[in-house]
């Protein structure tokens, strides 16, 4: 057995580099991500997937030569003189440290290369992280972390969908559709063959080596609620007009549900960004994680709207939701919109999450709950959001969403957040009085 690690290669930006770790879910150990435990799938493929609890993450300092920071540079190196020099140094730090050359990815939006590596059965991630960072190539180095999707237990069935009861978005698609709005999905695989999903996907990319792209349950669940299309029968999405990148970064285990490593997360985030995503969805929990944060910095500083759900159990630092910027959200409860609020959740938003109708991978549907629906149904509010308010960035779309906010947890008012962007009521008006004073632009 051997213990994977991670190097980056740092390609120069005004800023140190950065590679981490990050996925869904909150966790907190060695590298990887694991998703819903209701979810269904087979067992883990190789590569990324094969072990990332035992996975590093490691930057090194190179000079940029043939460093391009635009979309083209996105997949995989280009066949350049700088990649193979940047291989024979990966090469001879894994031959150093008695490590295994594994995989690598560019991260052209942080002006980094990272290889994956394996570590000989015993080693420890951590000190090998440390001895790593003392090379005088390597800008640091850091342990993969484990992430999980935000379900909660089977819950009793309702005959409708929470975002119809308490949100009426039947009512609010006479305003907007979320139309052609780019969301970038970071999760397990999205059925697109689903009677909710046909046509929804713009993109498809598989972020997970050793496996082709599949669908899944936890990412199929959340793209449903954020963009089914809706019909005579199945489920209306709470944004069917946005269209869909499907980043399929995290993979099922059965009975363990979803898991996604740093690197799987990291790349998937390095694609959504340079192809221009205008809200990315992180329905996932996990320890904080430096390549990861570099991501969502760089992501935030362009203007894309983040979500991220809160892990009820986990740590308040946890990732995503403890990086400044991304939108936290939780499920509401029973009551609806007008429940009394958890007071822990601090300044988070509040929406749908339970007992919530969801698209199942291979047709059908389910009932689920948990704090990844809650973001997904925030999502598509902020996709209904974007195309009403094409130029606002993602600070803007967040005061939009709940106008006013303070310090405490705040439930989404959907009628009345549309009536204040629009201007115009589109369904009960009666809280689009008192917030219209506090809309912004």
């Amino acid at each position: 057995m051997r213990w994977p690690v991670l190097l980056a290669w740092g390609l120069a930006l005004a800023g140190p580099p950065a590679c981490a770790q990050a996925g869904l879910g909150a966790q907190a150990g060695p590298a990887t991500v694991a998703a819903s435990r209701a979810d269904a799938g087979g067992p883990a493929p190789s590569g990324d997937a094969a072990a990332p609890e035992r996975q590093l993450l490691v930057m090194l300092r190179l000079p940029p030569p043939h460093y391009r920071p635009d979309a083209g540079y996105g997949g995989r190196y280009l066949d350049d003189g700088g990649r193979g020099a940047r291989h024979r140094i990966a090469e001879e730090l894994a031959r150093l440290h008695g490590l295994k050359l594994v995989s690598d990815w560019p991260m052209p939006t942080l002006g980094v290369d990272c290889y994956l590596l394996e570590a000989p059965a015993g080693g420890d991630p951590a000190r090998l992280a440390e001895r790593l960072s003392h090379d005088p190539r390597v800008e640091w180095a850091q342990p993969v972390a484990i992430y999980s999707g935000m379900d909660g237990a089977a819950p009793t069935l309702y005959p409708m969908q929470p975002s119809a009861r308490y949100w009426h978005v039947a009512v609010l698609h006479r305003a907007a559709t979320g139309r052609d709005v780019s969301v970038a999905v970071v999760d397990s695989g999205i059925d697109g063959h689903h009677p909710d999903l046909d046509g929804q996907l713009a993109s498809t990319e598989n972020f997970v080596d050793g496996s082709s792209y599949l669908p899944e349950a936890h990412g199929t669940a959340v793209a449903g609620i954020i963009a089914a299309r809706g019909g005579r029968q199945g489920i209306l999405g709470v944004a069917p007009g946005a269209r869909l990148m499907g980043l399929r970064a995290c993979w099922q285990q059965g009975g363990q549900g979803a898991r996604c490593s740093s690197f799987t997360l990291g790349k998937a985030l390095n694609y959504a960004i340079l192809h221009e995503a205008r809200i990315i969805n992180l329905s996932l929990s996990g320890p904080p994680d430096r390549l990861l944060d570099r991501l969502l910095d760089a992501a935030l500083a362009r203007g894309i709207s983040v979500v991220g759900a809160i892990d009820p159990q986990g740590p308040a630092r946890a990732f995503p939701v403890s990086h400044p910027g991304v939108i936290a959200v939780a499920q509401q409860g029973r009551g609806g919109p007008l429940a009394a609020l958890p007071p822990t959740l601090g300044g988070a938003v509040l929406a749908p999450g339970q007992d919530v109708p969801a698209s199942l991978a291979g047709g059908g549907w389910r009932f689920v709950s948990g704090n990844s629906y809650a973001a997904a149904h925030v999502t598509g509010m902020l996709a209904l959001l974007a195309e009403l308010r094409p130029g606002a960035n993602g600070a803007q779309l967040e005061r939009l969403l709940v106008p006013g906010r303070g310090p405490n947890a705040a439930t989404i008012d959907a009628c009345a957040t549309i009536a204040n962007t629009t201007g115009a009521c589109t369904c009960s008006c009666a809280s689009a009085v008192t917030l219209r004073s506090s809309r912004q632009p």
